[in-house]
Parts: C-alpha cells; sequence; structure tokens
C-alpha cells in the first residue's frame, strides 16, 4: 500500500533560505528608490530609514552605481535614483550584483558543484533548486514589490 500523495507548494517546515545582508540592504534601498521615484533619496535617509549601517550601504549602493541599476545626482536634489522604471528591475537583477546567487553550495555557485559515487547526481538537485530560485526572482519586478502585487503564481507559493 501506498502512502499520501506527495503535495506542492510550502513545506510545513521548510529549511531557512539564507538571505545575506548585503541582499536584504541592496533590495531595501532599490525598493526605497522605486517608492521614491521620481525624488531622490541620500544615502543617509536610505540608511536611517531603513535601519543600516551607513558605510556598509555606501558600498552596496557604490556596487549598484557601477551596475548601472542607481544614479547619483548632485546638486540641490542631490541623491540617488534609479536607473530604469521599477517595472524592468527584478529582484533577481539586483541580487546577482551584490551576490551573485542565493543558492551557493559551501560558498560556491551550483553549476560548480562536484560529487562522486552515490551523490554523483546531487549537482542536478542543486541546479534544479537554482533554476526555481531564480525564475522566482527574476519574475518579480521591484514595483511588484513595491505595491504588493505579486505575480500570481509566486503569491500562491507563499501558501
Amino acid at each position: 500500500m501506498s502512502g499520501p500523495a506527495p503535495t506542492l507548494g510550502p513545506s510545513p517546515s521548510p529549511e531557512p533560505v539564507h538571505i545575506t545582508a548585503r541582499t536584504d540592504y541592496a533590495l531595501r534601498a532599490v525598493l526605497a528608490l522605486a517608492a521614491a521615484d521620481p525624488a531622490t533619496v541620500t544615502a543617509g535617509a536610505l540608511a536611517a530609514g531603513e535601519g543600516m549601517p551607513l558605510a556598509f550601504l555606501k558600498t552596496i549602493l557604490s556596487e549598484l552605481r557601477g551596475a548601472d541599476l542607481i544614479a547619483t545626482q548632485r546638486g540641490p536634489e542631490r541623491g540617488y535614483r534609479l536607473t530604469r522604471p521599477a517595472t524592468e528591475i527584478s529582484v533577481g537583477e539586483v541580487i546577482r550584483v551584490v551576490d551573485g546567487s542565493l543558492t551557493d553550495i559551501r560558498g560556491e555557485p551550483a553549476a560548480d558543484a562536484c560529487y562522486e559515487g552515490t551523490a554523483t547526481h546531487l549537482r542536478h538537485v542543486w541546479l534544479a533548486a537554482d533554476t526555481a530560485v531564480q525564475n522566482i526572482v527574476d519574475q518579480v519586478t521591484l514595483a511588484d514589490v513595491v505595491t504588493g502585487n505579486l505575480p500570481p503564481h509566486v503569491r500562491d507559493l507563499t501558501g
């Protein structure tokens, strides 16, 4: 006799996914910029408003600027702003700029995982997990998060 059919969707007790402070701060900063658009926001205002260390935030903002996700404006309206509409910037794009991927295996990309013996094919599981995560974060834009209007298939995964 077979057991109950497996269910899809969130696990009753999911293992945590590790989101780095860099990713968390970067996303919170660009979300604040998206919400303020078209106005600019200073690094100090972002740090104070989001409760982030200013020096660490400035490093992250520099990376985001180097990737052309944000720009600085000088003068009386000085501060940071998005370089594209929030509807055109995905959560995944921001993550890749500051951290590369959410699914590293022992600090290395899932694609670089290498196993021998009975675990030989475990790499394929990690690659599938990486693809699933990337598919979700790449389909959610900053505008989706700011408005709370997540794509239905993503919202369905939240239970």
